[in-house]
């Protein structure tokens, strides 16, 4: 098998932070760590050694021509359902045409690679937070939904390492490369 890894757009560390003071206040969930807070555009279960540099290519070549966007947080949400939550979610309104365009691209560009992306529909999001899933999240999602930091420009595009720590950790997320959107 080989690496895990995902194609991601971070909001910049400031907008992070101010979740993270944001949370601050709301003991009770195991949030996200601020550093992980990203939106996935493509996750990539198995990229074996030989795909990597392919991969890496592909992605910059796919990125290269797509202007640099403003996107924001806005609203909240539960996967599957608040009812049995998996995840909890921030959305992301403004820019969620542009990164499910970029999401297409990258995705694209993994296929071209040899590196299957996972089937499932894109849906620009944070994940906050991976509660029990006997805990109802309608009172989080209401908290969360407060949460409104200002818009951002997206400039560039992450591939991901995600290595997993085991059970109950915390995946190690190691950046591998950047691929720079126009400007």
């Amino acid at each position: 098998m080989g690496q895990r890894m995902f194609v991601a757009v971070y909001p910049p560390l400031e907008i992070r932070e101010e979740f993270a003071e944001f949370l601050q206040s709301r003991p009770g969930m195991r949030w996200s760590a601020p550093e992980q807070l990203h939106v996935t555009l493509a996750f990539l279960l198995d990229v074996p050694d030989r795909a990597a540099e392919p991969l890496e290519e592909l992605i910059a070549e796919a990125c290269a021509p797509v202007p640099s966007f403003v996107c924001g947080i806005h609203g909240a949400g539960a996967f599957p359902h608040p009812d049995r939550p998996a995840v909890l979610w921030l959305g992301v309104e403004d820019g969620a045409e542009e990164l499910s365009r970029l999401s297409r691209r990258v995705r694209s560009a993994a296929n071209r690679a040899g590196v299957a992306p996972d089937g499932k529909a894109f849906t620009p999001h944070l994940t906050v937070a991976r509660p029990p899933r006997s805990e109802n999240a309608t009172r989080w999602i209401r908290v969360l939904e407060t949460f409104r930091p200002p818009l951002w420009t997206v400039e560039e595009v992450h591939l991901v390492e995600s290595v997993l720590q085991g059970h109950g950790h915390r995946p190690r997320h190691r950046t591998v490369m950047t691929a720079p959107l126009a400007t």
